[in-house]
């Protein structure tokens, strides 16, 4: 499968990931139509994706013109069936469970065209068990875009056993496009950035509760001394808690039950519905998008 080229991207799912990749690629020229089931959900992603343009414009990232040319190349649809039509894009960037992405792949292959490229913004499941649901696996793989989109230039393109290698160079000219930059990695758990960045944050959950340091000064050790942009505590109150629960779950039994253990504050903080910046408060309090520390950091027996 060669395909046309690359001129309508269809992104599924409206949540964070969804109207961030939405956003890229509207503001790099493609005709992109963004669908969520929800009524509700559309229109909300259109105000927030207003709203990152507008703070571009204030760093001066982004002209009002490019604003306005932005925000007509993107269409809301809540139908499936003519959101992805005339896509030669679509990517998936709806919640982390397989039987959801593979029921979507399913109505994609007979909703989108042939030649169209299936792409899943999954973290950590197998794109393989993915596209175990379609006639034609060669035409699915992983785009798995990073938070906040509009910021973040990696591209993690995963490759399963059966995916074409025409798709994956259609993928990585669009990860392009985008300026973004794009790896190819094998289809493995956890991939290559989830494993590496999942084991970071586990252990810096861990030594929050043997009490080593609170919260916001693991951040600023990785922050300050290994010049991370972010600390791993306060980019998983931005990935959501509850995403890497999912992901360590996962990990831990495709991979190894003791290294991939979710901690036992993860599993508290996910249980009583504090899962990061989403809900106002994860590891740290979030006001007005900006991450407070706590008072008193949660602390648990050491596992």
């Amino acid at each position: 499968m060669t395909g046309p080229p690359i001129r309508r991207v269809a992104v599924i799912g409206a949540g964070t990931m969804g109207r961030g990749i939405a956003q890229a690629s509207a503001q790099a020229g493609y005709a992109t139509t963004l669908f969520d089931a929800d009524p509700a959900v559309p229109a909300r992603a259109r105000s927030d994706i207003e709203g990152t343009l507008e703070e571009g414009i204030a760093r001066g990232k982004v002209t009002a013109g490019e604003k306005v040319s932005t925000l007509e190349r993107l269409r809301l649809e809540t139908e499936l069936a003519p959101a992805v039509a005339d896509a030669d894009l679509v990517v998936e960037a709806i919640p982390e469970r397989l039987d959801l992405k593979r029921d979507l792949f399913r109505r994609l292959e007979t909703l989108a065209p042939g030649t169209a490229i299936l792409g899943s913004n999954t973290s950590s499941l197998s794109i393989a068990d993915i596209a175990e649901a379609v006639q034609r696996p060669g035409r699915v793989l992983g785009l798995h875009f990073f938070n906040p989109v509009h910021r973040m230039r990696l591209v993690e393109i995963v490759v399963a056993p059966g995916t074409e290698s025409a798709a994956v160079e259609r993928a990585r000219a669009f990860a392009e496009s985008l300026g973004k930059r794009p790896i190819v990695v094998r289809d493995a758990p956890g991939f290559a950035t989830s494993r590496l960045g999942l084991t970071l944050g586990l252990e810096a959950m861990r030594m929050m509760e043997e009490g080593v340091a609170a919260a916001e000064d693991i951040d600023l050790a990785m922050e300050l001394g290994y010049n991370h942009p972010m600390g791993p505590l306060k980019l998983t109150d931005l990935v959501g808690l509850d995403v890497r629960l999912a992901i360590a779950e996962h990990l831990a039994r495709t991979i190894d039950p003791t290294r991939f253990e979710p901690p036992a504050v993860l599993r508290r903080l996910v249980d009583e519905g504090k899962l990061g910046r989403k809900t106002g408060e994860g590891f740290y309090v979030w006001r007005e998008g900006k991450a407070v520390p706590k008072e008193d950091p949660p602390k648990e027996a050491a596992r």
